[in-house]
């Protein structure tokens, strides 16, 4: 009876080492990304302030505001359409628009955001669609595209997310609680914000807004990677947000002068591209 008693004993010692290793285990703080160069354009894109990959076309496109940055109809600012490797292919791809920001494309029309409108060019001919304004507006921001085809477009004064379904555009959804709506990413069950102003990432289900992380001051573009999300900060800084909600700085570019706008992710290339604004190129960084 004793041998079993101590065997016992033994048994649920070593049954309660393994549970500690294994809460150790899944306590453990996941390692963030880590960033290297893989690419430069050349220092010709004025001021490049957003940027998308077509997978189709195996290309970039990249909104420049242009040699101003004053929020006039000037028609200086244009897209660029920039290759795999960072050779710009055409500079002024596409030309007479103002101050374009945001992208996103759904089948052959890419969707650019014009200051007061929202821009729809068919890619196959280079050619502009329509503009369609939208009242009340003054700075849209972002753009991205859900599931289901709807465009979603970010104003940031108006801390306002519009969407266009079919020809129609209206409000979703508005608070000022977002302190400057900037950047803008669709799930399939939620739609995630930055705000420029807060400096926090949220989440916004069912008209519930949440906060996911903050101290990102400027926050700026969103882009999920793996089971995490990449977000840039206008004046140079890249953050990773991971699975447990920690929150890291990769990349802190600002003493240079190197801005980090609107970025845009290639998952399967493990690359994330940084349009810099004033530094007036694309840098794609190697995620690791």
């Amino acid at each position: 009876m004793k041998s079993l008693y101590i065997i016992a004993l033994l048994a649920s010692g070593f049954l309660f080492l393994k549970c500690s290793e294994s809460s150790k285990e899944t306590s453990q703080t996941l390692e963030p990304p880590q960033l290297t160069i893989a690419w430069e354009t050349d220092t010709l894109l004025q001021i490049p302030e957003s940027v998308i990959y077509d997978k189709n076309n195996n290309v970039f496109y990249v909104s420049c505001i242009g040699p101003k940055t004053t929020a006039a109809h000037d028609g200086d600012g244009y897209i660029a359409k920039v290759g795999p490797n960072g050779e710009i292919i055409e500079n002024k791809w596409l030309t007479g628009l103002d101050e374009p920001t945001g992208l996103a494309i759904v089948g052959d029309t890419l969707y650019v955001a014009n200051i007061d409108q929202l821009v729809s060019i068919q890619i196959s001919t280079a050619e502009i669609i329509s503009k369609q304004d939208i009242a009340t507006t003054t700075f849209l921001n972002d753009v991205a595209s859900n599931s289901s085809g709807d465009v979603l477009i970010a104003d940031t004064d108006l801390n306002a997310v519009f969407i266009k379904s079919g020809e129609e555009i209206s409000i979703l959804y508005q608070s000022e609680e977002l302190g400057g709506l900037n950047g803008i990413y669709c799930e399939e069950k939620r739609t995630l914000l930055t705000g420029s102003g807060s400096g926090k990432l949220y989440a916004l289900e069912n008209e519930t807004l949440t906060v996911l992380a903050d101290s990102m001051k400027g926050a700026d573009g969103i882009e999920k990677y793996k089971d995490g999300y990449f977000i840039s900060s206008w004046k140079g800084q890249l953050y990773y947000l991971d699975t447990n909600g920690k929150r890291s700085k990769l990349l802190d570019t600002e003493a240079q002068k190197v801005n980090a706008a609107d970025i845009d992710v290639i998952e399967e290339q493990n690359l994330l591209i940084v349009p810099t604004f004033f530094a007036n190129k694309l840098i794609a960084y190697k995620i690791d």
